[in-house]
């Protein structure tokens, strides 16, 4: 079985996560229920399935838990668009988030895709 805290999407993804953390505690405190809390859950939602996919250990699970990290990205990247439209991010901020979820998003793809090469050939 792979040690998931080894590979590098695992890293970057727990990485995102953290950053997301660190920036949304500046959101607004009436948001604390609302676009905060929603983002948090997005991002630890990547990290949480790459790990719980791998720790099932069957390749078509994992498989579908690495789908379900890649759709939290999306979900993520909306919703900072959303918090970067209200007013609660520099154009700095964004522009390290967006291009944090984009290399979390192309190791997660690669990742995907060598999975559904070992599912080709079984």
């Amino acid at each position: 079985m792979i040690d998931y805290k080894q590979l590098d999407v695992w890293i970057a993804s727990r990485q995102l996560a953290n950053s997301i953390y660190t920036i949304s505690k500046n959101f607004p405190k009436d948001e604390i229920f609302g676009l905060t809390q929603q983002i948090r859950k997005s991002a630890i939602s990547v990290p949480s399935n790459i790990a719980e996919g791998l720790g099932r250990n069957h390749l078509n699970e994992i498989i579908q838990f690495l789908y379900i990290a890649r759709g939290s990205l999306f979900e993520l990247e909306t919703q900072i668009y959303i918090a970067f439209d209200q007013g609660y991010l520099e154009s700095d901020n964004l522009k390290q988030i967006t291009d944090t979820i984009e290399k979390c998003k192309k190791l997660l793809n690669g990742f995907i895709n060598y999975y559904l090469k070992k599912k080709t050939k079984n």
